[in-house]
């Protein structure tokens, strides 16, 4: 699957305009469960070991499971520093990488201090929730995998083109049914 992945653009306005068309409607845990899946379920098949996390931006967890057996302790830190990167610029840590070129370029540029060096990561594998008529990101979606950022990236946007796909038309059942 990797290999049949397109490398994702450089191209700032590119990847902006990017996130920006993947706005959802709305964004419960039931976006995050499929969408979810749909990653664990992808790098199950190419045998990959990654750790997939999807949160809101109130530090909320919807989704958080490895893929396999494979990932280290450290997996979670490096969550933690794309999803602090995500959150903080409103945009996936593979725009920040293009735009900043490291994690060290990203802190000289914003003058964090060695304290903003463990904080925040550029490697590709974080993407920003938007949600239509909500200002900022809502939530996160996070990959932290044994293959390189540009191809967690792209891993992400195929599995959300691959998640619409799967929405255009569909109603959950649930949502037909009336509470009494």
């Amino acid at each position: 699957m990797l290999n049949s992945l397109p490398s994702p653009t450089n191209s700032l306005a590119d990847l902006a305009r990017e996130e920006k068309s993947f706005t959802f409607s709305h964004f419960t845990c039931e976006h995050a469960w499929v969408i979810g899946n749909i990653l664990r379920n992808a790098f199950r098949t190419i045998d990959c070991p990654a750790l997939i996390h999807i949160s809101l931006s109130s530090s909320q967890t919807l989704f958080h499971t490895p893929s396999m057996p494979g990932m280290m302790p450290d997996a979670e830190v490096l969550v933690d520093r794309k999803k602090g990167t995500v959150l903080r610029w409103g945009h996936s840590t593979w725009y920040m990488r293009c735009k900043y070129g490291s994690d060290k370029g990203l802190v000289e540029e914003f003058g964090l201090g060695a304290e903003g060096r463990g904080r925040f990561s550029v490697e590709g594998g974080g993407y920003p929730i938007f949600v239509k008529g909500v200002e900022g990101v809502v939530g996160c979606i996070i990959v932290v995998a044994e293959v390189d950022g540009e191809q967690c990236h792209g891993v992400v946007i195929k599995a959300i083109e691959e998640y619409k796909e799967l929405r255009d038309g569909f109603r959950s059942p649930m949502r037909s049914v009336t509470m009494k």
